[in-house]
């Protein structure tokens, strides 16, 4: 799904959102809000609904999902015109004018893509030089979690590489909790091949390149284990 709404323009599988063509650096769980709203316009959603979505079997305080549509309305205008409406006692609804987009927003969506990352039911596009992975919201692979150092990663993606298959390497940028590339540590670059498995501090990502394997035409699930999403 891509779509435009006023000055905005959402492409849902490259998990991006951009103002006027600049990034608008949603955290995860906010960006997942409103891609669900969005796919359920212009209907209501009750809140409960929303809690089941967001934090499947998990137990979470009433203020987790209010907060959610407080930081989408300070990330993107605050609430003199809110993408999310309130409908006090039922829940909430995506509150403008949508225009569905053909071309996906970006030119590194994953359908488009050499590589890619896979972190838990999300697609991560890679593009050409450096992708920076960690918790700061100018980071390519942005992974807003405790213990992910703000700058973690960096993964390289050479120049004119069309499928991933010259040379993507990884490097650890002195991450507290360290980088580990097919259970070991990695101390200096480390070429990446496809299906890698990666630990991002406690995350697990996994490397797609297109060389070994079709793009995905849409976001891979992972099973759940326990009540995180």
């Amino acid at each position: 799904m891509t779509v435009r709404f006023g000055s905005f323009t959402l492409d849902a599988a490259a998990r991006q959102l951009t103002r006027d063509g600049q990034d608008v650096r949603l955290p995860p769980k906010a960006f997942d809000l409103l891609v669900f709203l969005l796919e359920r316009r212009p209907s209501v959603v009750d809140k409960a609904t929303l809690r089941e979505r967001l934090w499947p079997a998990t137990h979470v305080v009433e203020a987790s999902l209010s907060n959610l549509v407080a930081e989408i309305r300070a990330l993107t205008g605050g609430d003199a015109a809110p993408l999310v409406r309130t409908v006090h006692g039922v829940g909430y609804a995506f509150g403008a004018e949508v225009e569905e987009v053909a071309e996906p927003a970006t030119g590194h969506a994953p359908d488009r893509a050499p590589c890619w990352i896979v972190w838990r039911d999300r697609l991560l596009p890679l593009g050409p030089g450096e992708n920076l992975v960690g918790r700061d919201r100018a980071c390519t692979v942005w992974i807003d979690e405790s213990g992910v150092s703000r700058r973690h990663a960096c993964i390289r993606v050479p120049a004119g590489d069309r499928d991933g298959s010259s040379g993507v390497t990884i490097e650890d940028l002195r991450s507290t909790n360290g980088t580990f590339l097919r259970g070991r540590a990695v101390t200096t670059p480390a070429q990446l091949a496809d299906g890698d498995r990666l630990r991002i501090g406690p995350e697990v990502l996994v490397f797609r390149s297109r060389a070994s394997t079709d793009a995905p035409t849409k976001r891979v699930r992972r099973p759940r284990h326990g009540g995180r999403s």
